[in-house]
């Protein structure tokens, strides 16, 4: 009795942290559209967002797996590269190009049909066969995707903001296929520290963050029919929707399986549209409401049938930080990138 009830205290301790690292990353979006619509572009919010993710998040890897954590990283340094390049930055980026063209809502539910991408890499890239479910799901997601663009009446979505959703999604699909690399390697305070290095990078290229428009961050800034100082929106983006996002997801897959905390990661597409309506006074139309239901619908049938692995072994501990043994491989992060 003793050994069920600790296990379903570790299950219901991951849940929860579950659904907080969803819901802090659904709050992403409202914030950085504040910030595009003050004068900092997408690319720019993505790199100052990014950026302050590395500065938080290399100390903690230096303090919690010194050696081991460098160790990892030199071990497996072209995946991670290229998780940088594609999970973090063009991941990132391409969401707030899409959540500054269209509504947050829709612009995280084109990002998360990124599992039907990965079935139809898995059958006609690499040649495996897939689960009938699998194919079912993608189905199911296109359904409810073409209902969320109204394609019966010719797309009804920004052209530009659809296709930075659309390959939001491509990245989001590398970042599970690199999953199968990384797990047991770089457990995922370390993958998220070095893909955030990688990414900061990549995007100094390309955002020209020379050219910010730095007193916006001082500046009092509209949110919907609310206002506050710039640096208030950085710093939640930073620290609440991305170092505090990923340390909970990091502490709530190692109490759960990566089909549990897959599923469980939708649950930041609802957060995402509430905060958008909350906050931006955003809402979505019926058709946009049922076909994202359909798509979520697709695209978790489609990530459960060909993601599910058994759930580890962890301490009992409740700080998402320290919980992650320090030479312990450990099981990839939730299926989500925000």
């Amino acid at each position: 009795m003793p050994a069920v009830h600790d296990a379903a205290r570790t299950k219901s301790i991951g849940l929860t942290f579950a659904v907080f690292s969803a819901i802090t990353f659904g709050g992403s979006g409202p914030f950085a559209k504040a910030l595009i619509g003050a004068g900092i572009s997408p690319q720019q919010a993505a790199w100052l967002r990014i950026l302050g993710a590395a500065a938080l998040l290399v100390p903690l890897v230096l303090i919690f797996r010194g050696t081991t954590g460098l160790r990892a990283v030199r071990t497996s340094w072209r995946p991670l590269v290229l998780y940088g390049v594609t999970g973090i930055a063009g991941c990132q980026t391409l969401f707030f190009v899409a959540a500054s063209r269209l509504p947050v809502g829709v612009a995280i539910l084109l990002e998360f049909t990124g599992p039907v991408l990965v079935v139809g890499w898995l059958k006609f890239g690499r040649k495996v066969a897939v689960p009938k479910a699998a194919v079912l799901g993608v189905v199911i997601a296109l359904v409810g995707l073409a209902t969320v663009v109204e394609i019966w009446s010719g797309v009804q979505l920004d052209l530009i903001g659809l296709l930075a959703g659309l390959g939001a999604a491509a990245c989001q699909a590398t970042y599970f296929i690199l999953i199968d690399q990384l797990a047991g390697v770089a457990d995922p305070l370390v993958m998220t520290a070095a893909g955030s290095v990688v990414g900061a990078v990549v995007l100094t290229a390309v955002s020209a963050p020379w050219g910010i428009p730095w007193h916006a961050l001082t500046d009092t800034i509209a949110i919907g029919e609310r206002s506050a100082p710039g640096w208030v929106f950085a710093a939640w983006l930073i620290v609440v929707s991305t170092v505090v996002a990923y340390l909970a997801g990091a502490a709530a897959v190692q109490r759960l399986s990566a089909a549990i905390g897959g599923a469980v990661a939708y649950v930041e597409v609802v957060a995402a549209s509430l905060f958008a309506w909350i906050l931006l006074n955003e809402t979505l139309r019926t058709n946009q409401v049922i076909g994202g239901a359909i798509v979520l619908l697709g695209a978790f049938v489609a990530q459960s049938s060909v993601g599910k692995v058994a759930p580890p072994e962890v301490p009992d501990t409740d700080d998402p930080a320290t919980s992650i043994a320090p030479d312990t491989p450990q099981p990839a992060p939730p299926l989500t990138t925000r």
